[in-house]
């Protein structure tokens, strides 16, 4: 902030956004960013005068990265909308602040402050909406949607984290009128923004006004909002094993799903893999089937299935809890005999080298993994084989 108020003199840098708001809110701070009336070649020019190291990151759209103490501070420039197509906007740099804000989402995010923490609140009403857990847009909420339409979707998302109450009435109103309009995102953003919402708390009462606003159908035509996404809420499970509570436990569904919403690799894997092992997944499992369970299936999908079993049967709070710890606290072990063990015992290599060490794992997964006697009960496979 000294760097670029010795280049524009003071007043000429705020910090902006989330983390005005967050520091108001008594929220942890992530990211920090600051807006200035300095042109972008005028912030670069300020920032390395200063011995920082500066990154044009953006320079077109008015941003650069400043880096201090191998912390990043995002720098853009006083902006104005000149057009805009739903998702990009051509901008044009301004020295006008309220010109800036008038160009911003949601209310509570257009505030600034300087280095001193005096906030500036342009809109008149950010600050207040920050302290009431209100998530109002700046100026007419449709006008705003049709700027950026992935705002549908930061709507919900800002009131999963941010909102109490019932959702402000208009700016719901008007993202039930053009949720068609996210067609025209892409899938990468759209699912990044639904796998924020889901970060959330407590994201039940947003989605639950996505699904009534017909905002979930658009985004994720496969979901289903039923007790079990709340009782994964209250289970505190993870985003990924939320959104695996919206989807039915069918592999081909969330195949589907995870490639038209572009999930990554590890995500999609999960979901579908947690839905092929739910079938083998009891809540009445002994610990002796679990581990067999465990073994076959591995910690994170055996887990995500009682996760799942647990939503189905709130009341089996106590079962679902042993077998999550068994998970956690069960290290699978290396199967004991090789090829060279029945090599040893006259067995060359081969096909059926294959279906004696299958055989055997088989017999030791269900004796629940004994320590001990491996060679004798190598020997006595080899002998029935042969006999």
């Amino acid at each position: 902030m000294a760097a670029l108020e010795a280049s524009g003199g003071p007043g000429c840098a705020r910090f902006v956004g989330g983390c005005v708001r967050n520091a108001l809110i008594g929220r942890p701070v992530a990211d920090i960013d600051i807006a200035t009336t300095l042109r972008p070649e005028e912030a670069e020019r300020a920032i390395r005068a200063a011995g920082l190291k500066a990154v044009p990151t953006g320079i077109a759209h008015g941003t650069v990265t400043a880096v201090a103490e191998r912390r990043p501070f995002e720098i853009t420039t006083l902006r104005r909308d000149v057009s805009t197509d739903g998702r990009y906007a051509t901008v044009a740099f301004t020295d006008d602040w309220a010109e800036d804000a008038a160009r911003r989402d949601f209310r509570l995010n257009a505030l600034y402050a300087d280095a001193e923490g005096q906030v500036f609140d342009p809109t008149g009403k950010g600050v207040a909406d920050a302290l009431a857990g209100r998530i109002v847009f700046v100026g007419d909420p449709e006008t705003r949607i049709r700027e950026d339409f992935l705002r549908v979707l930061r709507f919900f998302r800002f009131h999963a984290w941010y909102g109490r109450g019932e959702p402000d009435a208009a700016a719901l109103a008007a993202c039930r009128d053009l949720a068609p309009g996210m067609s025209r995102l892409s899938a990468e953003r759209v699912s990044s923004e639904l796998m924020k919402l889901l970060s959330a708390e407590n994201p039940r009462a947003a989605v639950a006004a996505m699904a009534e606003a017909g905002v979930l159908a658009q985004v994720l035509p496969e979901a289903r909002l039923t007790p079990l996404f709340e009782a994964a809420v209250v289970q505190g499970a993870e985003p990924v094993v939320r959104l695996m509570m919206l989807l039915p436990p069918d592999d081909a569904v969330v195949r589907e799903a995870s490639a038209r919403l572009r999930f990554p690799n590890a995500t999609r894997d999960r979901l579908v893999y947690a839905a092929l092992v739910l079938p083998a997944i009891s809540l009445s499992m002994t610990d002796r089937q679990a581990r067999a369970a465990l073994y076959g299936h591995g910690a994170r999908a055996f887990s995500d299935a009682v996760r799942r079993r647990w939503a189905e049967a709130p009341d089996r709070a106590v079962d679902a809890r042993r077998l999550l710890a068994l998970a956690e606290g069960w290290t699978r072990p290396p199967l004991p005999v090789g090829g060279r063990d029945l090599a040893r015992l006259g067995v060359e290599p081969g096909p059926e080298t294959g279906r004696l060490l299958k055989a055997f794992e088989e017999a030791w997964v269900a004796d629940d993994f004994p320590a001990a006697g491996h060679a004798e009960r190598l020997r006595a496979l080899v002998s029935q084989q042969r006999g």
